[in-house]
């Protein structure tokens, strides 16, 4: 049985690496509260599709305790702010989904980020208002929804762009049902993305060229 040579085991490294960073998701963030941190916590999976300008993504709520979520938004363009409601992008379309329906407005104030205008999201209960919203209503600890939006305004932004724009609002049931605002999160670093692992493996590939051509220049001599 023939050994097997160092280049044929990096060979087998660089797909273990294309086939992982295949398999990964291009943005997968994680969402962490900004005045809670761990307390309230949220991954969002997101998919753009640039040709039919929409996106798609799965919210999870990975929350240790009783934090609803009750809101999600997305501000596309920071510092659009003009001091109205009614500023930043529009002309998006989206469905409703389990108790949230999708609002396409500034949804009025975004509690501790007084300064952001959100371009489209959900909200729960009646209220189209960000600082509104029912926890009873609200996606619960382990659960995950399936959000899917569209609109003429994605042109131009990147799929990670859009991710970071979103804003999650965590909410606690209180012992009479009523609703205590535990924060907002915000997403942290995405996880790494396809074209990172390739250059991984383009530079193991790179290694064992060289190796390669040094094991053989050894048996020339």
């Amino acid at each position: 049985m023939r050994p097997v040579s160092v280049f044929h085991k990096l060979a087998v490294s660089f797909a273990l690496c294309l086939f992982i960073s295949v398999a990964a998701k291009a943005d997968t963030m994680t969402i962490v509260g900004n005045s809670t941190g761990s307390l309230a916590t949220a991954t969002v999976n997101c998919t753009f599709n640039s040709d039919t300008n929409t996106l798609t993504f799965t919210l999870t709520n990975t929350s240790p305790f009783d934090a609803r979520i009750t809101g999600v938004g997305f501000d596309l363009v920071g510092g659009d702010f003009s001091g109205n409601s009614s500023s930043g992008l529009n002309n998006f379309s989206g469905g409703n989904v389990a108790g949230f329906t999708f609002r396409n407005n500034a949804l009025g104030n975004v509690p501790q980020f007084t300064n952001t205008v959100l371009d489209f999201g959900w909200t729960t209960g009646n209220s189209d208002n960000f600082s509104g919203g029912s926890p009873n209503d609200g996606l619960a600890p382990g659960g995950g929804l399936v959000f899917s939006v569209s609109g003429t305004s994605f042109a131009g932004l990147t799929e990670e762009q859009i991710c970071n724009a979103i804003f999650v609002r965590f909410q606690r049931v209180g012992p009479n049902g009523e609703g205590s605002d535990v924060g907002v999160g915000v997403p942290n670093q995405p996880v790494p993305e396809p074209a990172s692992m390739l250059l991984l493996g383009t530079g193991l590939v790179g290694i064992a060229g060289a190796f390669r051509r040094k094991l053989n220049a050894g048996k020339l001599k």
